[in-house]
């Protein structure tokens, strides 16, 4: 996939509005939106909470890339986490690779990229799990901004087909709306914050159980991985696993992120990838640093299997994905997909 591919268009970063507080003081009129080009422009300033009425405000903006095909009506949705650290600007492979073939992409920047240099002792961070969740849900909530900020883009979305998909920290943002509940670590409790609008999801290289499955590292510093509970994520969803992704946070080993399949409930398919690592063969990227098992082979599959799955998971159409999955149940040499 070139890297800029002339099927798309892709527009960031559009900074979406924030709810109004109420009293407030009468507010400077924030300019129009100018969008002359693909890389324009639409800004705003978020100064409320960021939705969750047991947060405290944000604290920055939330940062918007929206990347879609240039022509076609009923356009599905994907909203997309990032990992830890990384922002809008990541995972073009599949962003690019999913808008190319009818999707329209929605990639937010959450609080703990590398990008708005939070630190590690700021009040905010045991939460961030949470300020991810509702960025997740005030892109669904401001629809209507975003597509009015996409040249060409206006009418086109089918707000019906909504699936939610993230890598590492971002795949359990996106369980979270499917019904994954977090323990909240200031409070003690579990929420339900699972959003109907999701009707699929795509978990790649996610977080499993927590208790004794983590490292002390993991289990000091990531609040949010103690206690996941799966046994409500009853969305339909496809959990990607790369056999060699052996993390800092578990002692587990590899099989510890397929988890969100093994202890799901409902409808669930499961790609392993032999050989594969944390980026599963460098789908954060074009020839990103990070990658430690650079494989182009290994992302084609990874873009043609969730695609495959998106398009049958939203029904579109199932006949790619039953021919993928009998292709992948028998010896394949990249990796095996299962279904439960």
């Amino acid at each position: 996939m070139p890297e800029h591919d002339p099927a798309i268009v892709s527009v960031k970063p559009i900074v979406l509005p924030a709810p109004t507080p109420t009293p407030t003081p009468t507010p400077t009129p924030a300019p129009a939106p100018t969008l002359a080009t693909a890389t324009a422009t639409a800004t705003a300033t978020a100064t409320a909470p960021a939705g969750g009425a047991d947060l405290p405000p944000r604290g920055a903006d939330l940062r918007v890339r929206v990347s879609a095909p240039v022509t076609g009506r009923d356009l599905p949705i994907v909203l997309f986490a990032h990992g830890f650290g990384s922002s809008l600007d990541g995972y073009g492979p599949l962003a690019d690779y999913w808008a190319a073939h009818g999707f329209v992409v929605i990639q937010p920047t959450h609080l703990d990229s590398k990008t708005l240099g939070v630190p590690a002792d700021d009040p905010r961070a045991p939460r961030l799990w949470r300020f991810r969740v509702e960025d997740m849900k005030r892109v669904l909530d401001s629809l209507d901004v975003l597509e009015a900020a996409v040249p060409g883009l206006s009418g086109r979305l089918d707000r019906s087909r909504i699936a939610a998909a993230g890598h590492s920290f971002g795949g359990q943002t996106a369980g979270v709306l499917l019904g994954l509940r977090v323990r909240d670590p200031r409070t003690g409790q579990e929420e339900d914050l699972s959003d109907p609008r999701v009707k699929a999801g795509v978990l790649l290289a996610t977080a499993g159980r927590g208790g004794d499955a983590l490292t002390p590292f993991a289990a000091e510093t990531l609040p949010w991985l103690r206690h996941p509970d799966f046994g409500h994520m009853t969305t339909p969803a496809l959990v990607i696993a790369g056999d060699r992704d052996v993390l800092p946070l578990t002692v587990r080993g590899a099989d510890w992120t397929t988890d969100p399949y093994v202890l799901a409930p409902g409808d669930k398919s499961l790609l392993t990838l032999f050989g594969a690592e944390h980026f599963l063969g460098g789908i954060s990227g074009h020839h990103a640093a990070e990658t430690t098992d650079e494989n182009p082979e290994r992302v084609a599959l990874v873009q043609r299997v969730t695609l495959a799955y998106l398009r049958h998971a939203l029904g579109i159409d199932s006949s790619d994905w039953t021919a993928t999955r009998k292709a992948l149940a028998d010896p394949h040499p990249l990796g095996r997909l299962e279904s439960k």
